[in-house]
């Protein structure tokens, strides 16, 4: 499927997604630019290396894995916490969700007004393409997104990742659905969903080897907390999620249900001709 093919008017919906670094990370998956994660088993095996080169062992071959991000599975909210927006933070259920200019991985400008008109969206803010349980998060949306798909549904990853840095994550996981870069956090003060570490968060974070200031080329320490806004065509929040422990997040199925509770609208059949 191709970037326009989801925008086109046989989706009535955009469900949009962002993740946050909150409470700081005791674990990551990549720095920019870092070579292959010894977790990444399921990628494909490197080419050998060449013949001036020393031939390193059969076992060290066979084992060699390109670079790719380690995932850690989060746990799911409890049903009395989910739908839930923590105190000061995200936009309520039906109010007008709000616009704001971010970029694709390519670095082209985008509107969220454009893409709310031309499809329901799952609006998912994440806190980086280096946090192992945002990883885990954005290779589910890949793997379910044809029941996205299929409820008239797109989802929409959001960060404070530079566009060479959304560009990987989008990348790695083959994705069809848009993954956003918005490192001057129009989108995630927007929606209300910023975290800025302090210095101690943040000098915690970079004895982790995770240099904020790299992923998102700013220095305002700034990142999403993971937040989530079921938005219709009418511009309107149907659903949403926001909470700072970044480690306890909706699951595939929590998702897919708030979607069939909030009851949209189908699809227009097309008639022929």
């Amino acid at each position: 499927m191709t970037y326009a093919r989801l925008f086109d008017s046989s989706f009535p919906f955009v469900l949009l997604g962002v993740g946050a670094l909150a409470g700081g990370c005791d674990d990551s998956s990549r720095a920019p630019g870092a070579g292959p994660s010894a977790s990444s088993s399921a990628l494909p095996a490197m080419a050998s290396a060449p013949a001036a080169m020393a031939p390193p062992s059969a076992t060290a071959t066979a084992s060699a894995k390109p670079e790719g991000p380690s995932m850690k599975e989060y746990a799911e909210p409890a049903p009395d916490r989910l739908g839930k927006l923590a105190p000061g933070l995200g936009i309520a259920v039906g109010q007008r969700a709000p616009d704001a200019e971010v970029h694709d991985a390519t670095g082209k400008p985008i509107h969220l007004a454009d893409l709310y008109k031309k499809s329901a969206v799952l609006l998912a803010f994440y806190r980086g393409g280096w946090c192992p349980y945002c990883s885990y998060e954005i290779h589910d949306f890949a793997q379910s997104f044809a029941e996205y798909q299929r409820r008239g549904v797109t989802p929409v990853a959001i960060s404070v990742d530079k566009e060479d840095e959304a560009s990987k994550t989008q990348a790695t996981f083959a994705i069809t659905f848009p993954v956003l870069s918005d490192p001057d956090l129009h989108a995630i003060n927007a929606f209300h969903v910023a975290h800025k570490a302090d210095d101690a968060e943040y000098a915690k974070l970079k004895g982790y080897g995770l240099e904020l200031e790299k992923w998102s080329g700013r220095a305002h320490h700034t990142i999403a907390v993971p937040s989530y806004f079921l938005v219709d065509t009418k511009g309107v929040v149907r659903w949403a999620h926001a909470d700072p422990e970044y480690k306890v997040r909706p699951k595939t199925a929590q998702l897919l249900a708030a979607i069939d509770a909030a009851k949209l609208s189908p699809p227009a059949p097309v008639l022929p001709r």
